[in-house]
């Protein structure tokens, strides 16, 4: 590690959405640097298999990250497993796509409630723990689409760009304590949610892992703008300079204004049906909890 970062082991992270894809490769890398992991997920059965395939006293939780109950829940078993938390990574998104005059009111509902509300409920929640410690990382994930609009995503788009303007604000309000604010901001990422996607000409289509080791720099070093790849931040910085018309045509060239248009259904169909059909197991306000650790297992995670 290198002069100046700061180590890892034995911080507390919590992650939601983190069952697969880019949240289950951020755990399986803050697991390498010895970070204790909690992993909130919707899918209850998938989260616990995912932490026990991952290890290392690793847990898995339920989480509706739309439900305050739920996400309290979440948040007091982790720190009832392991001890104060450090860091919340809010993770957790959907991303339907196709025209914007096509998109159903309840899908957009969900986006919302999903994308942005989800992000300000968990980390109004982490900052209350935060706060009082003087200590904290809160981690939003938020996407390219979040700097620049995505035809095929509108809403989507909408809800990234919300959440980099409140990881912005919330940075601003904390900007005199110990707590750091990080947005991740990847391009297309090889998950289920990229399916069926093109790829930016000239841009490669990240894998989870490369979010995953781009995290775990931030919370090493504090980085407040994480772009993965890296050499997205000169694009967009120079995107800003340049008349809209010069941008326009940059963004045709690399046919970054069609990555969410015509998607492959087919491709997309297990994910579109998963997201749009996912819902809690309980009843709004009664998240699902596990049984309790059996105690052999509870003192061996808390080690």
């Amino acid at each position: 590690m290198a002069k100046g970062q700061r180590s890892l082991a034995g911080k507390i992270v919590a992650i939601t959405g983190a069952a697969r894809g880019i949240g289950r490769a951020t755990a399986t890398a803050l697991i390498a640097q010895g970070a204790r992991v909690a992993i909130g997920d919707i899918e209850v059965e998938l989260a616990v298999q995912t932490a026990q395939e991952l290890g290392s006293g690793t847990i898995g939780l339920p989480l509706d990250v739309t439900d305050r109950a739920s996400f309290e829940t979440f948040l007091a078993q982790v720190e009832g497993h392991f001890g104060p938390l450090d860091v919340l990574i809010n993770n957790a998104g959907i991303m339907p796509v196709g025209p914007f005059i096509e998109e159903t009111d309840r899908t957009a509902r969900r986006m919302v409630d999903i994308n942005l509300h989800g992000v300000i409920l968990g980390s109004k929640l982490a900052l209350e723990r935060f706060l009082p410690r003087g200590r904290g990382h809160l981690v939003n994930i938020a996407s390219v689409a979040g700097k620049g609009g995505a035809a095929g995503g509108v809403t989507y788009s909408a809800t990234k760009h919300a959440v980099v303007g409140l990881s912005e604000a919330i940075r601003a309000e904390v900007r005199s304590t110990n707590i750091d604010v990080s947005i991740v901001m990847p391009v297309g990422v090889n998950t289920e949610l990229y399916s069926g996607l093109q790829a930016m000409r000239g841009i490669k289509t990240a894998e989870p892992e490369d979010v995953a080791n781009a995290i775990v720099e931030a919370l090493a070093t504090g980085r407040v703008d994480v772009y993965v790849p890296k050499r997205l931040i000169v694009m967009f910085r120079l995107m800003s300079l340049v008349p809209r018309s010069v941008a326009d045509f940059f963004a045709k060239v690399l046919k970054a204004d069609q990555v969410l248009v015509n998607p492959d259904h087919m491709l997309r169909g297990a994910y579109e049906q998963r997201t749009g059909d996912s819902s809690p197991s309980a009843p709004a306000g009664q998240p699902s909890v596990p049984a309790p650790l059996p105690e052999p297992e509870r003192e061996k995670q808390t080690v």
